[in-house]
């Protein structure tokens, strides 16, 4: 995974997914990685005792108008190559491992590209309260059971039963292996059937829904080196494709599972339709966009650039699809409301003021000079996690100088301050090394002059912004990101950085906003109301009870104006829609290949 994040309680683990918040430290470059493949020029292909030799469906002679074509292969790019192809291991939750194992490992639940909700994948349904799949016990322990799916097998044509679930936790927790144990560790008990599986933890945890999202077949991989036996070659597919052969430095060819148990619920076709994916390595984003536009690759997602957005848009009359999507990670403006201000003429601690900051902001502007009006401001951070739940609270801060300007001269007569002689001043403190950073520190120049505020820009280098300065709290107005994760444990998760009763430096997963703790310059009925919410929201596992703890948290952080999001990263993804059917990018960590099994060709 790229490294762009200062890591937050329970860290999104892309090949385990293990879902949770990370601070976006994102001084760097929004395109850099830090891991790369290991440059050896020998060829891999998987073991003939793993699995039978593929076998090739022959393409549907049917007329029928809605059966879609059976057959072909589908090239894709990336710029990374994955430094091992075991998500367990050191290197496996590399955004491009997840990409590549979409074809082949699988587990509990995956994220729809669509609304971005958990869907059950080898089991009957996820667990809830609701169905009695989640059961808070009278001790204080929680019990979470699942039931497999009974076709589910392994692609060369074993069963996969709880045994293969028991084995998945135990290799998790093996004291060898360095990965995380978050939740896993936690657990207190298990009971295994053949088609069952249930286990407890110590208490209540709405992270449970992120856990067992790869399972491990115990008849192939027990008695094997697991740290070094599975890097460059796969076990047994529980996916819609099996691994079949890597070149280092050019690409992995992925072949059809003769052996996969789901169907296209449309059709009723079995799925894949494809016979092969072959993601090939192009390091060079100008290569990358050169073979897409050559149609030597199918489906592109190069990193993110707002020109390059627009070179694969120029080619939309040629037959291409390109998806523009807002991301996970979210940028926002925030208050600092600690003792330690650099600015030792702060307004923050008014209400009033931070509602002409708002009023100020012009987020349209904002969108369209940094993000080439690609996307819509964001209206809510809810957005980032569950769409489906959040209530746009910021909607209530329309752009007007003219309010904004209203709410300033209101905040200075709190004051008794002549603020025409005595003007409000605000320095501004984010990473230096960001383009789209330093650019925002531009704009906030001409919104904030155009009320009266005497505006100061205060960059850092991002090693700093995101050590001493965040945790000591010493800025004034800042501006960072965050990423957002699917399903309730990333909303839930969230609310720690503003909750009042666990301030930085103490708890650097905590509060460095310091609105509401102990020596904030802001302690009132909402701050508190905020932490009685969010111990409640961590108490329970109630979806109906969460969903509303979580939107009256965020209406009050809008309320009270203690931050402002912005807008949220952009990822593009592109493919030759004249060619190939059933593409639909995913803009979470899921990646763009989370349904290549509905991928089909439709020059056949």
């Amino acid at each position: 995974m790229t490294r762009l994040w200062r890591s937050r309680t329970v860290i999104w683990m892309v090949g385990l997914l293990a879902f949770a918040l990370v601070a976006a430290a994102c001084g760097d470059s929004e395109g850099e990685t830090t891991t790369t493949a290991d440059g050896g020029g020998a060829t891999t292909t998987v073991a003939p005792t793993t699995q039978p030799p593929a076998t090739t469906v022959p393409p549907t002679t049917t007329t029928a108008s809605n059966l879609k074509p059976v057959g072909g292969t589908v090239v894709t790019s990336n710029a990374q190559e994955p430094p091992t192809l075991n998500s367990f291991v050191p290197g496996g939750n590399n955004f491009i491992v997840a990409i590549v194992g979409n074809g082949y490992a699988r587990g509990v639940q995956r994220v729809s590209g669509f609304d971005q909700t958990y869907q059950p994948d080898l089991v009957t349904e996820l667990p809830t309260v609701a169905n009695g799949g989640v059961v808070v016990n009278a001790d204080g322990t929680m019990t979470v059971s699942y039931t497999i799916l009974d076709e589910a097998k392994w692609s060369d044509g074993t069963d996969l039963t709880g045994d293969d679930f028991l084995f998945t936790y135990d290799t998790i927790m093996r004291d060898d292996l360095p990965v995380s144990k978050a939740v896993y560790e936690d657990i207190v008990s298990t009971e295994v059937g053949t088609k069952t599986f249930s286990y407890t933890l110590t208490s209540p945890t709405t992270l449970f829904e992120t856990i067992f999202s790869e399972i491990i077949p115990k008849h192939a991989v027990e008695g094997s080196n697991f740290l070094e036996d599975w890097n460059t070659t796969r076990w047994p597919s529980n996916g819609p494709f099996v691994f079949a052969e890597w070149q280092p430095g050019q690409f992995i060819r992925l072949e059809r599972n003769p052996n996969y148990f789901k169907s296209d619920p449309e059709t009723g076709q079995a799925y894949p339709y494809l016979d092969e994916v072959i993601i090939q390595f192009i390091p060079d984003t100008e290569a990358e966009l050169n073979a897409f536009r050559a149609r030597e690759t199918d489906i592109t997602q190069p990193d993110v650039d707002t020109g390059l957005i627009q070179e694969l848009q120029k080619l939309t009359p040629d037959g291409a699809v390109v998806e523009v999507l807002s991301g996970p990670i979210w940028e926002h403006l925030n208050f600092q409301f600690g003792p330690n201000n650099r600015n030792t003429d702060s307004f923050n601690k008014y209400l009033d003021f931070r509602k002409a900051i708002a009023h100020a902001v012009d987020k349209d502007l904002i969108v369209n000079e940094i993000l080439a009006g690609q996307v819509e401001p964001l209206t809510g951070w809810v957005e980032a996690y569950n769409p489906l739940i959040s209530n746009s609270p910021w909607t209530q801060y329309n752009y007007d100088p003219e309010v904004a300007a209203g709410y300033l001269a209101d905040a200075c007569a709190e004051a008794g301050r002549d603020c025409a002689a005595n003007p409000v001043k605000v320095i501004f403190s984010t990473t230096s090394n960001n383009t789209a950073r330093a650019r925002l520190a531009e704009l906030f120049d001409s919104f904030f002059q155009a009320i009266g505020i005497d505006y100061e820009i205060d960059l850092e280098d991002s090693q700093l912004y995101f050590g001493d300065t965040l945790n000591g709290g010493t800025w004034d107005l800042g501006e960072w990101a965050w990423l957002g994760s699917p399903g309730l444990s990333g909303v839930v998760g969230i609310l720690d950085v503003w909750d009042p009763e666990q301030p930085c430096p103490d708890n650097p997963e905590g509060n460095c906003y310091q609105w509401g703790t102990a020596t904030s310059t802001v302690i009132d009925d909402n701050t508190a109301r905020f932490a009685v919410i969010r111990d409640e929201a961590n108490a329970t596992v109630d979806e109906a009870t969460i969903v509303a703890l979580v939107q009256e948290a965020e209406q009050i952080l809008a309320d009270q104006v203690v931050i402002i999001p912005l807008y949220a990263r952009l990822t593009t993804a592109a493919v030759w829609a004249d060619e190939v059917g059933g593409f639909k990018h995913h803009p979470t960590s899921q990646g763009y290949t989370w349904n290549m099994e509905d991928w089909y060709r439709k020059d056949l």
